[in-house]
């Protein structure tokens, strides 16, 4: 069996959240969702779970970190080819997140970055292995 993740983050308007990560092409997992929560399928063995804070405050007993004032993680993902970097990174900019950064381009790897609707840090990097393979 293999090892899935889940990634657990809080949201203040789970409703606004799941059309934003809708309007990236991701979809949800209705059987862990519900007015709580909505499970964010990412691929086949990565999840985020977006909870509205006060339930995610029941997993813990520490306070819940301020995303907009400081970073609590930053999640990347990988992408198929450059395209899909922008691509991804492009309809989270419309779909209301802002970017984290400059793109990053190191010829073998390039990425960019965005916040979502919660300040929650995402970056989306692609990398050639065989320039990546070169470089080492």
């Amino acid at each position: 069996m293999s090892t899935k993740i889940f990634v657990n983050l809080p949201v203040n308007d789970l409703e606004k959240s799941k059309e934003f990560f809708t309007r990236l092409g991701y979809s949800f997992n209705p059987q862990f969702s519900d007015v709580n929560a909505a499970c964010l399928v990412i691929s086949d063995e990565i999840f985020a779970m977006l909870l509205v804070e006060p339930f995610f405050k029941s997993f813990t007993k520490k306070e819940i970190a301020d995303s907009r004032t400081s970073t609590e993680v930053m999640i990347a993902l990988s992408a198929e080819s450059r395209e899909q970097v922008d691509d991804l990174t492009d309809k989270a900019l419309a779909a209301g997140g802002q970017p984290a950064g400059d793109p990053q381009d190191h010829g073998f790897m390039y990425g960019r970055s965005f916040y979502d609707l919660d300040d929650h840090h995402w970056e989306v990097v692609w990398m050639d292995p065989a320039a990546a393979a070169q470089q080492g």
